[in-house]
């Protein structure tokens, strides 16, 4: 018996050294195949990739803003659905924003960092030194899904920086149940490292195409969305890990977060889709246009987890409210920028929708 157990912990052992070596060899040829699109910098130690897309012309003080990307992707994100018609804005509705998008710690191409780099508020210090390192003094906020509480943190640490957030699709509250087995699994000390260095990268990648249905559900995703975005990234053990604690550990820091919300000043469109299955409309978004003193609320009916993707014209229309009231003199005001009154009125409003679930 003692010699059939030690057979089969060797053939255990061999399994697992060859799944091993198998998904670093995939993560290899994931980043040959999907190389970096940005720059580099390095804040408080840590090594950022990020995207700057700074118009001719464009000045400190001028609209700037910062993507934040949610769970399971990358800078490429926000990038495919957002930069485009920003970018293409024509001259007659104001001066030009400069885009910055960034791979959260751990993630795309960024490095982690330090053992507490899943908590949002470590990500949105380093992501707020980036734009500081940037020479950008007044920027706006775009969060999606878990990088919404990211959005948060950094309407709470620098509002002397972050003048204006919108949140997509945000997940920011404390909600009922946990999160699926494989990101507790992924996230544990020795054998979440273990998980995500042999079986987890290959179960993920078999389950990514219906994941990727089930985000955008009930909307098609877009052509070759899962190419575009370098899915195959995520698979990389190291990366697999790091969303996994980001995932995991989420709960508990929009629990303690969530309380501090009301301090939260700035204007805030909060977006969320009618039927995403992903994140719980009536907890996050809702509850954010109940904390958040000056945000309002926009539900877009018939569209899921994806509105940047979906409804693309509806988050870009939001985005130039929160920076006309962001940037004043930037001269977005015109295509539908929220006076003092309006704002009050859609606070009003999305706090009465709040209070009645």
């Amino acid at each position: 018996m003692p010699t059939l157990a030690l057979f089969l912990l060797s053939a255990l052992a061999l399994l697992l050294s060859g799944l091993a070596l198998l998904a670093e060899m995939r993560g290899r040829e994931a980043e040959a195949r999907y190389p970096p699109i940005g720059e580099f910098a390095e804040i408080d130690g840590v090594r950022l990739h990020y995207l700057d897309i700074r118009p001719d012309g464009w000045r400190a003080g001028d609209p700037a803003l910062v993507f934040v990307h949610g769970a399971s992707a990358n800078l490429r994100d926000p990038h495919m659905a957002l930069a485009g018609p920003l970018t293409d804005r024509p001259a007659e509705q104001g001066r030009a924003a400069r885009l910055i998008f960034v791979d959260r710690p751990g993630h795309g191409y960024s490095q982690r960092g330090g053992d507490t780099m899943y908590r949002p508020a470590a990500q949105a210090a380093l992501i707020a030194g980036l734009a500081d390192s940037l020479a950008i003094e007044r920027a706006v906020a775009v969060g999606h899904s878990w990088g919404g509480a990211v959005a948060a943190q950094l309407g709470l640490a620098r509002p002397d920086l972050f003048a204006g957030l919108v949140f997509l699709a945000p997940a920011t509250h404390p909600w009922p149940g946990g999160t699926n087995w494989y990101y507790d699994a992924a996230a544990l000390p020795v054998a979440g490292t273990v998980f995500s260095h042999t079986l987890a990268p290959f179960g993920a990648a078999l389950v990514a195409p219906s994941a990727i249905d089930g985000i955008f559900r009930p909307a098609e995703a877009p052509d070759a969305y899962g190419e575009r975005l370098g899915l195959p990234l995520l698979f990389r053990p190291h990366t697999f890990r790091a969303n996994a604690r980001d995932v995991a550990f989420l709960k508990g820091e929009v629990e303690a977060a969530s309380l501090r919300y009301g301090e939260i000043a700035q204007p805030a469109a909060v977006i969320t889709g009618e039927t995403d299955g992903v994140v719980y409309p009536h907890i996050h978004s809702h509850g954010l246009a109940r904390d958040l003193p000056n945000a309002w609320l926009v539900t877009l009916e018939g569209a899921g987890h994806m509105p940047h993707h979906t409804r693309t014209d509806a988050v870009l229309a939001e985005i130039a409210k929160v920076v006309a009231m962001a940037f004043p003199e930037a001269g977005w005001g015109d295509e539908g920028g929220r006076n003092a009154n309006e704002t009050a009125e859609a606070v009003s409003s999305s706090k009465a929708a709040a209070a009645s679930e």
